[in-house]
């Protein structure tokens, strides 16, 4: 399982960690926690000591008699589930390093990443119950995992297509994007796989490093432009980025085993991958707070575009968030989104969060515009 990170603490009644367990034990009483994916096999002493009245204990490995006897006291305990690539209760978002392990010695097919979009494969429209409560399961405890990490930060969004090559000089302009809006202290969230998304989450990485970072990790990943033929080319090309220069900066990806044929891409510093699309779709827009910038794509960012006018257009999220648009021609011309989404934003608050601009250069500025807007609305 992975470790935990610093960063912002479990909910009070949540232990996610040994360290949390301990510290609980510490205090004298585990009752009407829960305990989310921990390894207790070597806790027994503790267990048969503390008051677990209540308490609930969602995959935690336990020795039998340390089991028994919090049922006996009332607690619920959800065991693990054996054989599965993926763990449906875990506490933790995932990181490039779990969904990659082993890439190395057997390839991209020997990593838990592949071994779940395998099993999904497999169960996907079996029709079986307990397959889809496995994923229901999981999906739940990542958007748990994640709405714990974000509490605070201010997110934008970063959209676009997925067949942006590296080094082209769309995906270098991508680049630059995300390390700007990570360097105005925002948090940059992508769909999570490649092309203008990695581009995004590359950006936020080379945020801390000097701009000749950005330069040449781009041209070293243009080697191997694109995750076909080879993923193991592809993400070892990542790895290698991140290796030559270590601690990046942090971003959130948030990618689909839906689309499983697209890997994720290695530079977020947390992963929140789901089974169904429909769950990280929308959630990656409703927590894209600060915004969201769409940059020219295919059929796949015209449905974000328009999951994100949605909630503006009725107010269903409450003051409608910015929107920029990247790309004139692109957007008025060969996919006609803008003219639609301006006739729908015509007379409503959502009309002064939107905007298009002809360049990734000016995305930044827009945003802050509209961002302007928005806080004089809020106040």
């Amino acid at each position: 399982m992975d470790t935990p990170e610093a960063g912002t603490p479990s909910p009070d009644n949540e232990i996610e960690s040994l360290t949390e367990f301990d510290a609980a034990v510490a205090a004298g009483s585990l009752a009407g926690r829960r305990v989310q994916s921990v390894d207790l096999a070597d806790r027994s002493a503790a267990l048969l000591a503390t008051d677990t009245s209540g308490a609930v204990f969602l995959g935690c490995r336990m020795e039998p008699a340390a089991a028994e006897k919090v049922r006996a006291e009332g607690a619920f305990v959800f065991p693990p589930v054996p054989g599965l690539p993926f763990d449906p209760y875990r506490g933790l978002l995932y990181t490039p390093d779990a969904l990659y392990d082993g890439l190395a010695q057997g390839g991209y097919e020997a990593t838990p990443d592949a071994h779940a979009y395998r099993w999904f494969c497999r169960t996907r429209s079996d029709g079986d119950v307990f397959s889809s409560m496995l994923r229901a399961l999981h999906d739940d405890a990542v958007s748990d995992a994640l709405d714990e990490l974000l509490v605070g930060t201010r997110v934008v969004g970063v959209m676009g297509g997925h067949v942006t090559p590296r080094g082209s000089a769309s995906y270098a302009a991508a680049a630059r994007l995300g390390r700007t809006l990570a360097r105005s202290g925002l948090t940059v969230a992508t769909g999570g796989g490649p092309g203008a998304m990695e581009a995004a989450n590359l950006g936020a990485y080379a945020a801390p490093h000097p701009d000749a970072m950005l330069d040449k990790a781009c041209e070293l990943l243009g080697t191997v432009p694109s995750f076909t033929p080879s993923v193991t080319d592809w993400a070892m090309a990542a790895f290698a980025v991140r290796e030559q220069w270590p601690r990046g900066g942090g971003s959130v990806a948030i990618p689909t085993w839906f689309y499983g044929h697209e890997p994720p891409n290695p530079f977020a510093g947390h992963i929140a991958k789901y089974f169904a699309n429909a769950l990280r779709e929308d959630g990656l827009l409703a927590r894209s707070t600060a915004g969201v910038i769409f940059l020219p794509g295919a059929a796949g960012t015209v449905q974000e575009i328009f999951d994100s006018t949605t909630p503006n257009y009725y107010g269903s999220r409450g003051e409608p968030s910015p929107m920029v648009l990247v790309g004139r021609d692109h957007w008025t011309r060969e996919l006609p989104a803008w003219p639609l989404l301006r006739a729908l934003a015509a007379g409503r608050p959502m009309e002064s969060r939107i905007a298009l601009v002809d360049t990734v250069e000016e995305a930044p500025e827009a945003l802050a515009r509209l961002s302007s807007a928005q806080g004089a609305a809020d106040g």
